[in-house]
C-alpha cells in the first residue's frame, strides 16, 4: 500500500529546531503524515516512536491545558469544519510538529506524567505488542549480561530498578546510573544511539528495532569524577564503575602508555579495584563517551572527525585533508548556544523526488557558537547520526554545573525516585570480574595539539535560526547557566 509521506526536507524553511531544555534530555521530534490513514508518525532521534491521529493530540493537548492552564500550553492547530487541502494538510502537520517540539521542551510539561505516559501508551499501541511478562537482558560494560523479569509496558525507571534489584545497587545509587541504546557492529565497536527516556518503553524500543546488533546496556550517567567516591563506597557500584574503566581502556577510550599499563595490570591482578580506578582517574579521556567518525567544518570543511564527550568538553581528533592528525578540545562553558537540525536526504541514485521510507535518511547535525577568543565567536558544525546525544551530553554537563555552582544535590538531578520501597529479589546476580587486560596498541598514532586550553563563558539556549549567519533575539530558548555561570569561571 502506497505511503503519501510529506517530510522537513521540504520545507520552504529548512526545519531547524531548538533543543534547550534545562534538567532534561533533548530529543528530536519529527512529525509526517500517513495520508491513507490520516495519522501521523512521530519520530523521535530519527526512529519511529509511534503513529497517532489528529483526534488523540487534541486530546493530549485538552488534557495538559486542564491540569496546567491555559498560559502554559502551547498553540494547538485548530480544527477545521471542511475537508483539508493538500496545503492545509502540510500546514497542519507543521503545525502538530512544532507543538510536540515545544511541549517537550517546557521544563514541566516536558518532564510530566501526563505527556510521558501518552507517548509510551502510543507506542505500545503502534508497535502491537500487548502487556504481559518478559524477560529483557541488560547489558555491563564487562559483557555479562543481566537478565530481568518485567511487563512489556514498563517505563524505563521501572526496568532500570529491575536491573538494580537483580545486582543489588543500593537505592540511593541507582539514579547514578542510566540505561543506554546501543549498536554492536562487525568487530564489536559499541555506538551509543541514545540514552533511555522517560516516554518509552525499553522492551518496546529494542523488540521494535528488530535487531540483534541492538543492546541495551547499564553505565553511569554523570560526568564529574568526584561523583566516583559515593559509587565506589559500596561493593556493587564498584564492580560496575570497574568493570567500565576496564572496559573503556580495553575499547581505546581511555589512553595508556606501556608504563600504566603495568600498573594498572598489577593492579587488577591484585584485585585493587578502588585503586585500579583511581589511577584510571588521572589518565586522559578517562570516564569520556566516544562517537563513530563523523565530519565537522573545523578547523577546514569536510574535516573527519572523531569526538569525544567529557570533563565539560567535546574533544575533536581531526584528520586535515593533508592527512595530518590534530587534537583540540571545545568546553562547553564557552558554547554561547548550540543546536540539532534535521532534514530528510534521498539515498538512491540523485533523485529529486520526495523521500519516502524506502529511499530517506534523516541527516543530523550538531552545531554550536564558540568563544574562540575574548570578542570572536564562530560556529562549528559536526554531521553526524548521533548529533542528538552529542546535544544530550553537553545539555547534561550544563545540568551537572548548575547543580555543583548551586550547591544542590546530584541525586535529586539524576534520579527521581518512585515512592515506597524496593524489595530485593533472593535472585540477585554478582558483577563478574572481568579478564585482564591485552596489551596496548604499540601502533597507536601521536596526536598533534590543535589548541591550548580555553576559558569559560556562559552558556545560551539553542537557536531555531535557519542559518548559522541570522542570528536575533527570537531565536533563543533561555537556559539557566546562560544566568549562572559567570565572570567567576572565567
Amino acid at each position: 500500500m502506497l505511503h503519501l509521506q510529506f517530510h522537513l526536507f521540504f520545507f520552504r524553511k529548512l526545519f531547524r529546531r531548538s533543543f534547550t531544555q534545562p534538567l532534561f534530555c533533548l530529543n528530536l521530534f519529527i512529525l509526517d503524515l500517513h495520508f491513507h490513514l490520516q495519522a501521523y508518525n512521530i519520530h523521535v532521534n530519527g526512529v519511529l516512536h509511534c503513529r497517532v491521529r489528529y483526534s488523540q493530540l487534541l486530546g493530549l493537548h485538552e488534557q495538559i491545558k486542564k491540569e496546567y492552564g491555559s498560559n502554559v500550553v502551547p498553540t494547538f492547530p485548530p480544527k477545521k469544519i471542511f475537508t483539508l487541502t493538500p496545503a492545509e494538510v502540510e500546514q497542519r502537520r507543521e503545525q502538530l510538529e512544532k507543538y510536540m517540539q515545544a511541549v517537550r521542551q517546557h521544563p514541566l510539561l516536558g518532564a510530566s506524567e501526563l505527556f510521558n505516559s501518552f507517548l509510551r501508551k502510543a507506542q505500545q499501541e503502534t508497535q502491537q505488542i500487548p502487556t504481559e511478562d518478559a524477560a529483557l537482558d541488560i547489558c555491563l560494560s564487562n559483557g555479562q549480561k543481566v537478565t530481568v523479569n518485567i511487563l512489556t509496558s514498563d517505563q524505563t525507571e521501572d526496568v532500570l530498578d529491575a536491573a538494580a534489584v537483580k545486582l543489588d545497587l543500593p537505592d540511593d545509587l541507582v539514579g547514578y546510573f542510566s540505561l543506554f541504546l546501543v549498536r554492536e557492529g562487525v568487530e564489536g565497536n559499541l555506538t551509543f544511539v541514545r540514552k533511555l527516556q522517560d516516554f518509552e518503553l525499553p522492551y518496546v524500543s529494542i523488540t521494535s528495532l528488530q535487531s540483534s546488533d541492538y543492546h541495551i546496556i547499564l553505565r553511569k550517567s554523570y560526568w564529574d569524577m568526584a561523583y566516583d567516591g559515593d559509587v565506589m563506597d559500596n561493593r556493587v557500584g564498584l564492580n560496575l564503575l570497574y568493570a567500565q574503566t576496564l572496559s573503556d581502556i580495553e575499547r581505546g577510550w581511555i589512553l595508556v602508555n606501556k608504563d600504566q599499563h603495568r600498573q594498572l595490570k598489577s593492579l587488577q591482578e591484585k584485585g585493587s579495584k578502588k585503586e585500579f580506578i583511581h589511577l584510571g582517574q588521572t589518565l586522559k579521556y578517562y570516564g569520556y563517551l566516544k562517537f563513530d567518525p563523523c565530519i565537522t567544518d573545523f578547523p577546514e570543511k569536510g574535516c573527519q572527525v572523531i569526538v569525544s564527550a567529557g570533563n565539560n568538553e567535546l574533544n575533536f581528533h581531526v584528520k586535515l585533508p593533508n592527512e595530518q592528525m590534530k587534537e583540540g578540545s571545545f568546553k562547553v562553558t564557552r558554547m554561547r548556544c548550540w543546536r540539532v537540525t534535521s532534514s530528510q536526504v534521498p539515498i538512491s541514485n540523485g533523485t529529486t523526488n520526495p523521500c519516502n521510507s524506502t529511499k530517506c535518511e534523516v541527516k543530523l547535525e550538531l552545531a554550536f557558537e564558540y568563544l574562540m577568543s575574548k570578542d570572536r565567536l564562530q560556529w562549528v558544525t559536526i554531521t553526524s547520526q548521533q548529533a542528538i546525544m552529542m546535544s544530550t551530553c553537553l545539555q547534561s554537563m550544563v545540568d551537572e554545573l548548575m547543580v555543583k555552582k548551586s550547591g544542590g544535590s546530584i541525586k535529586k538531578m539524576l534520579r527521581r525516585r518512585h515512592n515506597g520501597s524496593i524489595h530485593r529479589s533472593d535472585s540477585q546476580q554478582a558483577v563478574k570480574s572481568p579478564p585482564l587486560l591485552d596489551s596496548p596498541d604499540p601502533s597507536r598514532e601521536q596526536i598533534v595539539k590543535l589548541s591550548t586550553k580555553l576559558n569559560s563563558v556562559s552558556l545560551r539556549g539553542i537557536s531555531a535560526s535557519n542559518s548559522a549567519n541570522d542570528i536575533s533575539g527570537d531565536d533563543f530558548h533561555g537556559n539557566y547557566a546562560f544566568e549562572g555561570i559567570g565572570d567567576d569561571d572565567l
